[in-house]
């Protein structure tokens, strides 16, 4: 399970990277079209920041990652719980069966039990592991959301023409000058432990 929640995570955040491109690019020739624009003035800027990092320092980021520990312990808690119950009961089963002490009607009825508790661990699983679905794409929205809602603010004082996610193989070139990365960590970081 850890291993696709990375997964899902990488495309998430790649997701995310394209989203924000896509919105400053849509936002910039919305601004350069406003008649407060000054056309032709050549000041393009460009800053950038660095996903990992902030997948790694944001604190909104880390009580995820906790909190998606958490929940998969309780899941696997809860589904070895419910595994081993059946596990019991289907020994309880075989034990009688091999001393002869199951009726026909018992036997049928063990089985019907049987395939009862295995449906139900089925259904529980995929209630568990869809919830805990919800649960984890809430949350990354949420921190999308917190994001940009910063970007735009951080943005109202430096004016970048684009504000982008560096993702290693998208972009080949980077200088350090424009880069936002402890910029947005530390300004996240103040907003988030504010709103805790």
């Amino acid at each position: 399970m850890n291993r696709s929640l990375n997964v899902v995570w990488n495309v998430i955040l790649t997701l995310l990277c394209g989203y924000l491109v896509y919105n400053q690019l849509t936002s910039g020739n919305k601004r350069s079209a406003s008649p407060s624009a000054t056309p032709g003035t050549g000041s393009f800027r460009m800053a950038y920041f660095e996903m990992d990092s902030i997948a790694a320092n944001f604190d909104m980021v880390k009580d995820l990652k906790t909190e998606m520990t958490k929940r998969e312990d309780a899941i696997k808690a809860e589904l070895d719980r419910l595994g081993k119950s059946m596990q019991q009961k289907l020994s309880y089963y075989q034990q009688q069966a091999s001393t002869g002490s199951l009726t026909q009607e018992q036997s049928d009825a063990a089985s019907r039990e049987m395939r009862s508790l295995d449906d139900n661990l089925k259904s529980r699983q995929q209630s568990l592991e869809s919830e805990y679905s919800d649960f984890v794409l809430r949350r990354q929205n949420e921190i999308k959301t917190t994001i940009e809602e910063f970007l735009k603010e951080y943005n109202d004082d430096n004016q970048y023409s684009y504000i982008v996610s560096y993702e290693p193989g998208l972009f080949y070139y980077k200088d350090t000058v424009h880069n936002i990365t402890r910029d947005l960590i530390d300004g996240l970081n103040k907003k988030f432990k504010a709103k805790k």
